[in-house]
């Protein structure tokens, strides 16, 4: 089994991978295949579908449908807002703020990043608690309500804390990797409910005895007080 993901789960109508950092979701040019092809070739599923996708600096949990049906109420289910999210970040800057709420409507900037507005239009909305680490370090667990590209890397970074590793928003950090990771999922399909929690396994920051304790200290995100929006 290849090191760039790790089969979390296999039901009838889905699967969920645990996908390494530093994996690009399709098909690079001159760097092989994807994570898609990647987990339907070694799987041997004839069929796949995406439902959604992770950055590829980013870690963690990632859903392939594995029928048309499934894979529709899934893509309903996110546009819905009803499949639940949380991803895990590391800071090693002092945040504007150490919990709450990130509201705004997101630009393109330059070199492939983005920036956030002070408009709300069409808004990226993610919602936040974070805890002291040792060395100066801060863990955020990240609870976004949309899905747009680079919401929480962009989200913490107007926050004046920008996520380890993040070359885009952090280009003066060095690191093993980009300190992201998609953490937990939760959501109700054809009446049953499911939920998965996958810790991070790679990465110096992410293999410390603070982060871990923190973790087991913080339990499963969904009990966390999430203010209603």
């Amino acid at each position: 089994m290849s090191s760039e993901f790790t089969l979390v789960a296999d039901y009838p109508d889905f699967l969920v991978v645990d996908k390494a950092a530093g994996v690009n979701f399709h098909d690079e040019d001159n760097l092989g295949q994807g994570l898609f092809n990647q987990v339907k070739a070694q799987l041997k599923q004839s069929e796949l579908y995406p439902v959604h996708r992770l950055d590829k600096m980013t870690s963690g949990l990632v859903i392939f449908a594995k029928t048309l049906s499934s894979a529709q109420a899934f893509q309903q289910m996110f546009a819905a807002h009803q499949v639940e999210k949380y991803y895990l970040a590391l800071s090693d800057k002092k945040p504007n703020k150490k919990q709450g709420l990130i509201k705004g409507d997101m630009a393109k900037s330059r070199r492939g990043s983005w920036k956030l507005l002070r408009t709300t239009e069409n808004p990226a909305i993610s919602q936040f608690f974070s805890y002291a680490l040792g060395g100066g370090k801060r863990l955020y667990v990240v609870k976004p309500h949309s899905g747009k590209t680079h919401q929480i890397r962009v989200a913490l970074s107007s926050i004046s804390a920008p996520i380890l590793g993040d070359s885009h928003y952090y280009p003066q950090a060095s690191g093993d990797r980009g300190y992201l990771h998609a953490y937990a999922l939760r959501f109700t399909l054809n009446n049953e409910e499911f939920s998965f929690i996958c810790p991070p396994t790679n990465g110096q920051e992410f293999v410390q005895a603070d982060f871990s304790n923190k973790l087991l200290d913080i339990g499963p995100p969904w009990l966390l007080n999430w203010p209603k929006l």
